[in-house]
């Protein structure tokens, strides 16, 4: 197949670029209109309870969450008379905006103690933007700034779960125009001082950014069939940038070196396809791989990312095996040209000398004291990732100087309360709500009782630690409703740590007077979140540990060699999962990545991004070096000198694709969201230790070890193997000296 496709693109270079062109316009056309079709929902399981709750409140009561909030500070007291009518007049002002629901104050819902700071000096008006999660954000847009400011002399500042995922939705675009802007002259510069010339080092990059608009087209694609979460444009934009530049890299590296062994430009590029080329389809499929058991997660987000990255993954692999064959066609020998970086060419087939030869047989003299060394290295590295703590995103993520996060940050250090994190407790079925007053007063009261509970309203009234705090008024009817009715329960604690989810367990586990309850709100979300993450892992990691055994296997012929492998990835992920904890988590570094706010946990998408990401990529890294392995093995019959020379051939290309694809995520350090700084460090992170650690040490140090038994496999499976596995050379190379040559740019 792909000396077919050498064929095509050797034939007719020009008709396969214009047709590519085409494809480019079209994806710059449509990436225009791309957020339009994207959500940022989908964090939500929506077969949980608590998604079903949400549904009962927004049909039957045009009730939601606390959603957009009022701070209002005024240095004369709230209580203050003046103060007092400023306020009242503020939230009837509110009240009456279109899409709003359930507003209410400190002075219109009878001076509760929770909606006011400790001082005294601030206050709270609360509502719910009403709607789909894009519709809540388009108001939102509107609302803040007509807020914001000053009314009647008081200070009011917006804040709430509606601002701030607008806020993440416009720091999220600022900092990928932020990146891109950063990411391609480092690269070029890089790329440069690899290949020394500025026309090799520029067609990488030219393929990447032809692949990243055609990945838009693609993806525009996808969400005529799937919904996609605004996410999918951050990931795969850098991902397929990633990529791109390392499938060009390979290729173009190949390509150079079989110029120099003396071949025609026709045959340079059937020979590059046939070996540079068969490894890029297996990166792309190990990606793919390591990407789709997310798909078993039943979040939006993570199934649209991960098919968004599948998609990626693969028009990755499809593009550099056109666009760069055929600009390689173009170009010629003048690849080559305008030189920047002057250096002598490396001797066809030289490998004794190099230094990752040198460095295995140094590891392989002493493999159990190096592997012991850096075992504990990288224990010691991943000791914190023990301690890893989860919650779900809220204004924490966003940057110090973002208006939801400065007035939650308030909140947090003035109030006793978290009326925004409200446990929606919904009954159904039980006739007229009024009539059944007793019994609400009974049940609300007892949940009031419980340990974390600040207050709990209902039809009946307010209550605090068991008794009435307040009597019903008008803004208690918003509780009845034809056959339902609906109690809030407000915690005391943070609703998104662990002592919220607790209390939505100590909730649904109170006895009820109702037959149909069902428990939401934010904290029971990030409850029923994680109980269904929790489920759904041992699946996703056992389909990701079949799946890549099973391809391995199909390379190596090894019933060893996979599990090696895999465990070695899962070390250094080890390692990069206590770094995060170190970092972002326990608040240490700071320096290294901005000035975040540590909330004692990470936003849980991303450790299952990054395992996903790292994974894949490191895997794919592993996979090149054992196929080489397995053919210099077949070669010569010696373990030893598999290594050594197949990790001299693969080791310079390999580490500079880690290099440029590290380079790409590194830039989300600018980032001003905390969980973008995470990838930013964590994906690199991974890439590089697996890239050096793991690879130009423990790799060796294990296959020395094992000798032999790397390369065992029982009858039954060595017939496997032998009809339906594959090589890094091929069939069609595998009688060709040259095609044993990895692709190694001039030094």
């Amino acid at each position: 197949m792909l000396d077919r496709l050498a064929g095509l693109v050797l034939r007719k270079p020009k008709s396969v670029l214009v047709l590519v062109l085409l494809f480019v316009l079209a994806g710059g056309a449509v990436s225009q209109t791309m957020t339009k079709r994207l959500t940022m929902g989908g964090y939500s399981d929506e077969n949980s309870e608590s998604h079903h709750a949400a549904q009962v409140l927004a049909q039957t009561f045009k009730q939601g969450e606390p959603n957009f909030m009022l701070l209002v500070t005024d240095r004369r007291g709230i209580d203050d008379p003046a103060v007092a009518a400023a306020g009242t007049a503020l939230t009837q002002r509110l009240q009456r905006e279109a899409g709003l629901q359930s507003v209410a104050s400190y002075w219109t819902a009878g001076k509760p103690a929770a909606l006011r700071n400790k001082d005294g000096n601030r206050a709270l008006v609360m509502g719910t933007i009403a709607g789909d999660f894009d519709t809540m954000l388009e108001r939102v847009k509107e609302l803040a700034p007509a807020y914001e400011g000053r009314f009647q002399g008081l200070e009011v500042k917006a804040g709430g779960s509606a601002l701030m995922w607008h806020e993440n939705t416009e720091t999220a675009t600022k900092d990928v125009t932020r990146a891109d802007s950063i990411v391609f002259p480092v690269l070029l510069v890089v790329l440069i001082l690899i290949f020394g010339s500025l026309v090799a080092a520029a067609l990488p990059l030219v393929v990447a950014f032809a692949t990243m608009l055609m990945t838009m087209l693609a993806l525009w694609g996808l969400t005529f069939f799937v919904d996609s979460s605004f996410f999918v444009i951050n990931v795969t934009t850098f991902l397929g940038l990633g990529l791109a530049v390392d499938y060009s890299l390979l290729i173009v590296s190949r390509y150079r070196e079989e110029l120099r062994k003396g071949l025609d430009l026709p045959e340079a590029i059937r020979v590059t396809l046939r070996t540079a080329g068969r490894t890029v389809v297996f990166s792309a499929v190990i990606v793919a791989i390591a990407l789709s058991v997310v798909l078993v997660l039943p979040f939006t987000i993570f199934t649209s990312l991960a098919s968004s990255a599948i998609v990626t993954a693969l028009l990755c692999a499809l593009s550099s095996l056109i666009v760069v064959p055929a600009l390689l066609v173009m170009l010629g020998h003048r690849i080559d040209k305008l030189r920047l970086i002057k250096r002598k060419d490396a001797p066809a087939g030289t490998t004794e000398n190099g230094f990752w030869h040198r460095l295995a047989l140094f590891v392989m003299r002493r493999p159990i004291p190096v592997a012991l060394l850096v075992l504990a290295f990288v224990m010691v590295l991943g000791l914190p990732a023990k301690d890893l703590k989860l919650r779900l995103p809220d204004e924490q993520v966003l940057p110090k100087s973002a208006h939801a996060a400065q007035t939650a940050q308030i909140l947090r250090a003035e109030f006793n309360t978290q009326e925004q994190q409200v446990i929606q407790v919904v009954a159904r079925g039980v006739g007229d709500p009024a009539a059944r007053g007793a019994e609400i007063a009974d049940y609300a009261g007892r949940l009031s009782a419980l340990p974390n509970v600040a207050r709990v309203d209902a039809l009946t009234g307010s209550y605090v630690k068991g008794r009435v705090a307040a009597s019903p008024d008008l803004t208690n009817y918003r509780f009845r409703g034809p056959d339902a009715t609906f109690l809030n329960v407000v915690p005391a604690v943070d609703g998104l740590s662990k002592a919220g989810e607790d209390l939505v367990r100590d909730v649904r586990a109170e006895r009820s007077p109702f037959s149909n309850m069902l428990v939401g709100g934010a904290p029971a979300v990030s409850a029923d979140t994680f109980e269904k993450l929790y489920d759904r892992l041992p699946l996703a990691l056992g389909l990701l540990a079949l799946g890549m055994y099973v391809l391995l296997f199909l390379l190596t012929g090894s019933v060893l060699l996979p599990i090696i492998a895999m465990v070695l990835t899962m070390l250094s992920l080890s390692a990069t999962f206590g770094a995060l904890v170190f970092i972002f988590q326990d608040g240490n570094l700071l320096w290294l990545v901005g000035d975040v706010i540590v909330t004692g946990a990470i936003t849980w998408t991303v450790p299952i991004m990054l395992f996903a990401l790292a994974f894949g990529l490191s895997m794919d890294y592993q996979v090149f070096m054992l196929a080489r392995f397995r053919e210099e093995y077949d070669a010569t019959g010696d373990n030893t000198t598999a290594v050594a020379t197949g990790l001299e051939r693969t080791g310079r290309v390999v580490t500079y694709a880690a290099v440029c694809i590290s380079l790409v995520f590194l830039a989300w350090i600018t980032s001003g969201l905390s969980y973008t700084k995470a990838v930013g460090i964590g994906l690199p992170l991974a890439i590089l230790m697996d890239a050096t650690l793991i690879r130009g040490a423990m790799l060796p140090a294990f296959m020395k070890l094992a000798g032999r038994a790397n390369w065992w496999a029982p009858g039954p499976l060595r017939r496997i193997h032998a009809r339906f596995g594959v090589s890094e050379g091929g069939e069609d190379a595998a009688g060709d000296p040259r095609a044993k040559e990895e692709p190694v740019p001039a030094r």
